[in-house]
């Protein structure tokens, strides 16, 4: 184990002090440390004792320095020009760096987004610490969920935000994963940000109707549902606690939706109004349905403005919209989107509809129906959280945000699809 000499000592020492929080975060990933403790003194320790397992410890140093992109510090501290890195064999681990180079690439859009998905595996606690993606990484390696061999899970995660211009990067990695780390000369290409248009549009989806997945060849595009119709669907908004009707009415709008917003409705009024738009179908001949509703309410009811009384069952919701019920919206994507603020279960009676002994039955009389389930073609997107947040000032659902940010996302960098999350994958709509 070789002991630093003065001129390495002086470098770490001119190092540390120079980065910012942000870069020190980013060297002690790089370094391999898992250490949450990025201080300036910590940093001196941690870099003291990665030389001495290097015998070019100055050229791992400036290696160090090119990733960060210190050139300034590469010049006048390391003392080492391009063509020296050139013949340096990679020291920093691959991996490493292209775990950090993601987490420069995702905007805090993204990192929210992330976050939002990762609420089941990860603590609230640690969520609300993270300040980067690599934070999110260091977590997941902690629980052996990612390793330079397992990524599925960070591809699945950029996927379903719809990042494929760096699943492509990852793809690339993992195609060159065999050959040997040392044998790879450093690369001085300067990272840069890929273009979110113009790079290879690579999806991974789920078919709507199989569930089976989907992974397409060059030879061969995606199952995709295709809008011709302007408007390309109907979206119907039923906000019964006027926090964010709005935000979504505006994002459905940009996606050339017709929309109708209704505000601080009762459970009947929201049936109603749910009915209403059923009868219209005919009319509006869509290509699409997308329903939206923020209410109170239990685990398999909604109360809309109610404070007692039976609510309404969240599944008939969706019934009222299947193949049976409307046979225009048979093999057309029906999409819901639910936010609810859980209150204490109460003892509810569940609605009775007329039609509900006709709908539970496993048999249909229209030909449409004897094709298709009458439960294909549904995206179910549903969320809760506790009530209590509704009483904080100007309350904004996380999940509403990070629906939003993700479809305003999709339609930006991907003129011809929207990919939305899912939990087995990407529901894959192409607007033609």
């Amino acid at each position: 184990m070789a002991v630093p000499d003065q001129f390495q000592l002086l470098a770490i020492n001119e190092i540390a002090e120079a980065l910012s929080s942000n870069e020190r975060s980013r060297l002690f990933y790089l370094c391999e440390s898992l250490d949450t403790d990025h201080s300036v003194a910590c940093m001196k320790e941690m870099l003291r004792s990665k030389v001495t397992q290097h015998q070019n410890a100055h050229l791992f140093l400036a290696e160090l320095m090119w990733r960060l992109g210190r050139l300034d510090i590469l010049r006048k501290v390391c003392k080492v020009n391009r063509d020296d890195l050139e013949r340096t064999r990679q020291m920093v681990p691959r991996f490493r760096v292209l775990m950090t180079e993601l987490s420069e690439e995702l905007d805090t859009g993204d990192l929210d987004s992330i976050k939002f998905l990762l609420s089941c595996k990860l603590s609230r606690e640690k969520l609300e610490k993270t300040k980067s993606f690599l934070d999110i990484i260091v977590e997941l390696e902690k629980l052996d969920s990612v390793s330079p061999e397992r990524l599925d899970f960070v591809e699945d995660c950029l996927i379903n935000i719809g990042r494929i211009d760096l699943v492509k990067k990852l793809t690339t990695y993992k195609n060159s994963a065999g050959a040997p780390e040392q044998q790879r000369n450093l690369s001085l290409q300067q990272p840069c940000r890929i273009s979110h248009v113009t790079q290879e549009r690579r999806i991974v989806g789920v078919s709507p109707r199989s569930g089976a997945c989907l992974e397409p060849s060059s030879e061969s595009q995606p199952d995709c549902y295709k809008f011709k119709t302007n408007p390309r669907g109907h979206c119907v908004i039923i906000d019964c606690v006027g926090n964010d009707g709005e935000k979504l009415e505006q994002t459905f709008k940009a996606l050339r939706f017709s929309v109708n917003l209704h505000q601080y409705l009762s459970s009947d009024e929201v049936f109603s109004a749910l009915e209403n738009i059923l009868d219209k179908m005919e009319k509006l001949r869509n290509d699409s349905f997308v329903c939206c509703i923020i209410s109170r309410g239990t685990e398999s009811q909604l109360l809309g403005t109610d404070s007692t009384g039976n609510g309404f069952s969240i599944n008939e919701v969706r019934r009222l919209f299947n193949a049976n019920r409307c046979p225009l919206l048979a093999g057309k994507p029906k999409l819901f989107f639910i936010q609810r603020y859980n209150i204490p279960k109460l003892s509810l009676r569940p609605r009775m509809n007329p039609d509900d002994g006709h709908l539970e039955t496993d048999g249909c009389d229209g030909a449409v129906t004897a094709a298709i389930p009458m439960d294909a073609d549904v995206f179910w997107s549903h969320c809760w959280t506790d009530e209590c947040q509704l009483e904080e000032e100007e309350h904004s659902s996380v999940y509403v945000k990070a629906l939003t940010n993700a479809l305003n996302k999709a339609q930006n960098r991907y003129k011809h699809y929207l990919t939305l999350p899912h939990h087995h994958g990407s529901f894959l709509i192409s607007f033609l």
